[in-house]
């Protein structure tokens, strides 16, 4: 009998304490769903009936005419921005009220991935960015293209070399294998200064680790909410998102590096030479980064807290925790955007002609042979990887960490009361529901490179675009990654025509066996060389 007193009392305990924490919106007039007791609004993606996308775009789109709205992410209340306006406001003038991203990886419990620039807060997070910022600029990243070149020679003849001895006319890839190899390598070598040949090496250990890194299965899905919503919990446990494996390999690999160029003063333009450069304080901002070109329209720029010289002395794991978000950062998204791009070229073969046209005129051009100024002047081909990067931007969601209580005013003209976000709350950036909104892009699902057009482009409410995030926290990659993108796609259509296989997806539908974007069944193609 007492054991059934206990068990009621301990259930009435978690209800009246469910009722508190879930009436936060309600009270304040802020739409939302409503919450289940401790899974909030998760419980879709913790049963894998929604893809994260599909949860965003469902709150975003069922409450049109607020300009914000309320989830909870299991017992967090965290606000969805929605007006582009308020949005900007946020990120931009108010920006010292969201400088921080949650933390998922406490720096105490992990001190070698809780150091990197992502999970770095305040003073120490401006710092950061102001010491490797000049590390992303055009002048970098021209250096660093025929270390690109190198692997997708190496891509291409892969390609070939299976095609003939399929004694086909064509093969057929999976294209998020492919371009996942190819960013693999691409970043062993810009940033590792290691060749890796993974077309070739299926299995090579540099592969094997940024592939299970990455995967971002179920089992890490769980791992990285209950980091961002239950901390105190998991850093009782020492949960962590990445393994003592992975950990070690990465340390490793960049202070094994480092220590053998220091000893035979080896120099190459890559990333580990521009951070024991940062380290010795010798990398800084110069007169022609601050008119540094564009790589693209989605170029995101450098806001003034980026370009301040830093004094600040970084420890070696502070160094090696940068790497290893540059390999975290590059390996999965960009591969993912590759992998887009190659599948909507293979589906709408009118545009993989007008692209090829242009790749061919800048070929006969520049005598076979391209560099950094020929890729910028390519039009059509940023306006192509411009709208993958709408249709399908790897970063579905960005997230702030209010620091100081803050205002956001009324979620809708009807509301009689402003809305106080606290301080420890957050809020959800959904670049991938605004990338879909009509209001802003008509037509949404439809792939149209002439969005991007110089007659159209203009008319486009650019706040609403942000493939790299918006603000001064927006990514620092975004030129390496539009070059990387941008010179795989020159090699790849000038040898090989892509189009549809019996296994593509039409249209495509994403996994939901992981958080990251990637089509349901594989992103099968047919790779055909060209005579």
């Amino acid at each position: 009998m007492l054991m059934y007193v206990w068990l009621a009392a301990m259930a009435a305990a978690v209800w009246l304490y469910c009722r508190q924490i879930y009436s936060r919106f309600s009270k304040a007039g802020v739409k939302h769903f409503k919450p289940l007791p401790i899974v909030g609004n998760m419980l879709k993606i913790l049963l894998r009936m929604d893809h994260f996308t599909d949860n965003i775009e469902s709150l975003y789109f069922a409450y049109p005419d607020e300009k914000f709205v309320g989830r909870y992410e299991f017992i967090n209340p965290m606000v969805m921005i929605k007006d582009v306006d308020l949005l900007k406001k946020i990120t931009v003038k108010d920006f010292e009220h969201f400088i921080d991203h949650r933390t998922l990886v406490n720096e105490k419990t992990d001190p070698f991935f809780g150091r990197n620039l992502f999970s770095l807060k305040g003073d120490e997070w401006k710092d950061m960015r102001s010491t490797l910022s000049p590390a992303f600029t055009s002048s970098k990243m021209k250096l660093m293209l025929p270390f690109m070149v190198e692997v997708g020679n190496q891509m291409v003849d892969s390609l070939k070399k299976k095609i003939k001895e399929s004694n086909a006319t064509h093969i057929e890839i999976d294209a998020k294998d492919l371009t996942t190899r190819y960013a693999n390598d691409v970043i062993a070598s810009c940033a590792f200064g290691l060749k890796v040949d993974s077309q070739t090496d299926t299995e090579n250990h540099f592969y094997v680790m940024g592939k299970n890194t990455t995967a971002f299965n179920f089992r890490q899905i769980l791992t990285f909410f209950a980091l961002a919503n239950f901390p105190k919990i998991m850093d009782k446990f020492k949960v962590t998102l990445f393994t003592e494996n992975t950990r070690q390999f990465f340390q490793h690999l960049v202070m094994d590096t480092m220590n053998e160029r220091e000893l035979k003063k080896i120099i190459r333009p890559d990333m580990i030479h521009l951070l024991m450069e940062a380290k010795k304080g010798r990398l800084t901002h110069d007169d022609k980064a601050s008119h540094d070109p564009d790589a693209g329209f989605a170029t995101v720029e450098e806001s003034n807290i980026g370009k301040k010289n830093i004094n600040r002395e970084w420890s070696d794991d502070d160094l090696t925790a940068q790497a290893f978000l540059f390999f975290f950062a590059g390996f999965e998204t960009v591969s993912s955007a590759m992998s887009f791009a190659l599948y909507e070229l293979a589906v709408n073969p009118d545009v993989q002609e007008k692209f090829l046209e242009e790749i061919k005129e800048a070929d006969a051009k520049n005598g076979g042979k391209f560099d950094y100024n020929s890729i910028q002047n390519m039009t059509y081909m940023d306006m192509v990887v411009s709208e993958v990067l709408r249709l399908w931007p790897p970063g579905i969601a960005m997230d702030r960490i209010c620091v100081k209580d803050y205002n956001l005013g009324k979620p809708n003209d009807k509301a009689t009361s402003d809305y106080i976000i606290r301080k420890g709350e957050s809020i959800m950036i959904p670049a991938w529901a605004i990338h879909h909104d009509p209001k802003f892009f008509p037509n949404p699902m439809k792939f149209d490179p002439e969005r991007f057009s110089e007659e159209n482009k203009h008319n486009m409410d650019v706040t609403a675009y942000m493939p790299f995030g918006v603000g001064p926290r927006n990514c620092i990659g975004s030129r390496f990654a539009l070059c990387e993108v941008k010179v795989m796609l020159y090699q790849l259509l000038l040898h090989m025509e892509i189009s549809p296989s019996p296994r593509t997806s039409i249209p495509a539908q994403l996994s939901k066996e992981t958080f990251n974007v990637r089509i349901k069944g594989g992103h099968w193609l047919n790779f055909r060389s060209r005579t």
